[in-house]
Order: structure tokens, then C-alpha cells, then sequence
């Protein structure tokens, strides 16, 4: 597998940089994992419309999944020399219903149907995109539905903790994997809400010495705190193979 790190933004965007959207490439499947604000626009820097096979998404806070909406709009009136791809989109249990909502407000209670092929996740039920397998783990953040996912191919891991506080649930959906993305939005944990919804830098590092992953990559750290010594930060534009 090959991630590239297209938006790693917190809640608001560090200077120049896009919100979280992650895609992962393997044996020509491709599955982007949320797809934040600027995260097309950045996905049009290399091709003219994004052509992937499934978009995933954690939760619905407007960072992880805003670019659904210039997405429909694209969709229905991009001039190209032919139809758009509609890549499967997957969300949470309900969420079907929570874009059918925001359709009605938006113009078309349909868009993103008409957009996307709809389907809905299952928490610890695994789903294909082409050669990956992506499994939803549910953990908590504040009072919101929200997912790590797992993303496997061949004897590869890939574990992406999406918004998450300290918990055995995260620990879990990390175990044993290649790579741990892991967000660190807090300078320390008891800045934080109740009930907790983020993990500080330490409760990231936390978090992937008791998963047992081979490598941490840090994401959705504000640009005003400290980056983190002796482990890799992400930023737009970082490709790694898993």
C-alpha cells in the first residue's frame, strides 16, 4: 500500500494546508479516507477530476467531510469529455440519512446519491474496495458517532484513528499495524472537553506503544504547537509506502 497524505489540518487549517484527507493506492484500488475542505482541490493539482474507487468517512464534524459537497457540484456540471467517475461512498450507520438532510438544505435531498454510490459501514465488519479491506472500530469523541479505520492489503496494515480520545478501542484498531496515523490536536489532555473527544501528542504516543505498531505518523496537529521529536508529522503532499 502507498498512503499519500493530501489534507492533515486540525478543526482549522494550518497555513496553506488542507483538512484531513488520506489516500491509500494498492495493486490499483483506491480508497480516500475523509475528504475535508481543500482536499479536492488538492486532489485536482494532479488530474482533472479525482478518479477513486470509494471515499470513506469517520464522522461528520465539517472537517472530515466538507469536500463532499464541491464534489456533487463538480459532479453535475464539470465539462469533461465524458461522465465523472461516482465512487462508492461510506458512512457510518445513519449517515445515509444525515446527507439526505443536508441535500434538502443544500438544493436536492438526492445529491449525493446521484453522486456517490451510497452504502453504510458496520462497525467492526469489514468492507472491500478492490484490493483493500477496511474495517470501521468505533471510538469515542465527545458525544459523536465516530470511526478508526483499518485498512488491510495482502500482510499490510494501515490503522487511521480519525478524532478519537484515549481509549482501548483505538488501541485495538492500531494492533500490530504497519503504520499508526494517529491525530494529536491537544497541547494536553486535560485541556480538553467532557467527555473527552482528542488526544494530546502523549496520549498519541500512548496509544501506539500499546498497539505494538511498527511506525507512527502524527496528523491533525495545529501548526502552534510543538512538533513531535523522534516520530514523523504529517503534511500535505507526504507519500509513504506502507
Amino acid at each position: 500500500m502507498r498512503l499519500t497524505v493530501i489534507g492533515s489540518s486540525p478543526a482549522w487549517p494550518n497555513p496553506g494546508s488542507a483538512h484531513s484527507g488520506y489516500m491509500l493506492d494498492a495493486d490499483g484500488s483506491r480508497v480516500l479516507l475523509d475528504c475535508g475542505p481543500g482536499v479536492l482541490g488538492r486532489l485536482r493539482e494532479s488530474e482533472m477530476w479525482p478518479e477513486v474507487d470509494a471515499i470513506a468517512i469517520t464522522h461528520f464534524p465539517l472537517d472530515r467531510w466538507g469536500d463532499l459537497v464541491p464534489w456533487v457540484w463538480g459532479s453535475f456540471y464539470l465539462a469533461t469529455n465524458g461522465p465523472v467517475p461516482k465512487p462508492a461512498l461510506w458512512v457510518q450507520p445513519g449517515g445515509t440519512a444525515f446527507l439526505t438532510a443536508l441535500g434538502e438544505r443544500l438544493g436536492f435531498p438526492d445529491m449525493f446519491e446521484r453522486t456517490f454510490h451510497l452504502d453504510e459501514y458496520g462497525p467492526d465488519t469489514p468492507f472491500e474496495v478492490g484490493k483493500l479491506t477496511v474495517t470501521a472500530t468505533r471510538v469515542p469523541h465527545y458525544t459523536l458517532q465516530t470511526y478508526a479505520f483499518r485498512v488491510e492489503s495482502d500482510s499490510h496494515a494501515l490503522a487511521y484513528s480519525g478524532d478519537s480520545a484515549p481509549s482501548q478501542e483505538l488501541v485495538e484498531a492500531a494492533r500490530d499495524a504497519d503504520l499508526f496515523v494517529c491525530e494529536a490536536t491537544l497541547l494536553r489532555g486535560e485541556l480538553d472537553g467532557q467527555p473527552r473527544g482528542h488526544l494530546s501528542l502523549e496520549e498519541a504516543i500512548e496509544a501506539y506503544e500499546a498497539s505494538g505498531a511498527k511506525r507512527l505518523l502524527v496528523t491533525h496537529r495545529p501548526c502552534e504547537l510543538p512538533a513531535p521529536e523522534g516520530y514523523e508529522l504529517a503534511y500535505d503532499g507526504l507519500e509513504l509506502d506502507v
